[in-house]
C-alpha cells in the first residue's frame, strides 16, 4: 500500500524540479504580464470577482510573479462599462505558527516590507489586518479536479478552511502551465481551489 506522505513527497520534489528549471527571467515576466491580463479579462471584467480585499503572495523562490496583477488592482483604472473602476486593498500574508492559518495584512508598495518567518518579504506589524474576499494561492503543482501541491505546511489549506467557515472566499490557484501533473496527492483536509489560471489557459472549477 502506497504511503500517501511518501507519494506527496515525490511530488513535491519533481514539481519543484520543474518548476525550478523555468529559469529564463523573459519568458517568467511574459508569464506574469500574461496571468495578469487573463485574470482581469476573464474575472474582472465580466465581473466575476467579488467586492473586498484581495491577497496576493511575494513570490518565494521560482513562485510565479503576481504583482504585476496587484499592482494594476491596487491602481484601478480597468474600464468595466465605459466606468473606471476604483482601486482595490490588496494584502499579503503573514506567516504563523507552522500548522496555523495564515493571516493577511493590507500592502501599501509605498511601504517598507520585513522579511517573516520564512525570510518571505511581509507587511509590517503597523499596517491593518485585513479579511481577503480573493485569495491568489500559489503552488508546486495543480491537475484539472482543482487540486494543488503545496508545500507541506498545510498554510493555505487551514486558511481556506477557516475562511470559508466564515463567508465565501474566491481561490484561484496561480501557476504556470508547465507546473501541471495528471493528478496531484490529495488528502480529505487538503482545500479545492476555485479557479486555477496560468499563462496559456484558466479552468473553472465552481459556479
Amino acid at each position: 500500500m502506497t504511503d500517501p506522505r511518501a507519494a506527496k513527497d515525490a511530488a513535491r520534489a519533481q514539481a519543484r524540479a520543474r518548476r525550478d528549471s523555468l529559469s529564463d527571467d523573459r519568458m517568467r515576466a511574459f508569464a506574469a504580464d500574461a496571468l495578469r491580463d487573463r485574470f482581469l479579462e476573464e474575472l474582472v471584467r465580466p465581473g466575476l470577482l467579488p467586492d473586498g480585499p484581495v491577497a496576493g503572495y511575494w513570490p518565494l523562490g521560482s513562485e510565479l510573479d503576481v504583482r504585476p496583477l496587484l499592482l494594476h488592482l491596487k491602481a484601478g483604472g480597468l474600464r468595466t462599462g465605459g466606468h473606471k473602476t476604483d482601486g482595490r486593498s490588496i494584502a499579503l500574508p503573514v506567516s504563523g505558527p507552522r500548522g496555523q492559518a495564515l493571516t493577511f495584512r493590507d500592502w501599501d508598495p509605498a511601504q517598507p516590507l520585513a522579511a517573516g518567518r520564512y525570510g518571505i518579504q511581509e507587511p509590517g506589524a503597523d499596517r491593518p489586518e485585513v479579511v481577503p474576499a480573493v485569495l491568489l494561492v500559489p503552488m508546486l503543482a495543480f491537475d484539472r479536479s482543482g487540486h494543488r501541491l503545496g508545500y507541506g505546511a498545510g498554510y493555505y489549506d487551514r486558511t481556506l478552511d477557516a475562511l470559508r467557515a466564515v463567508r465565501p472566499v474566491l481561490a484561484v490557484g496561480m501557476a504556470f502551465a508547465a507546473q501541471e501533473m495528471d493528478a496531484v496527492p490529495c488528502g480529505a483536509h487538503d482545500e479545492r481551489l476555485d479557479w486555477i489560471l496560468t499563462e496559456r489557459e484558466t479552468l473553472r472549477f465552481t459556479q
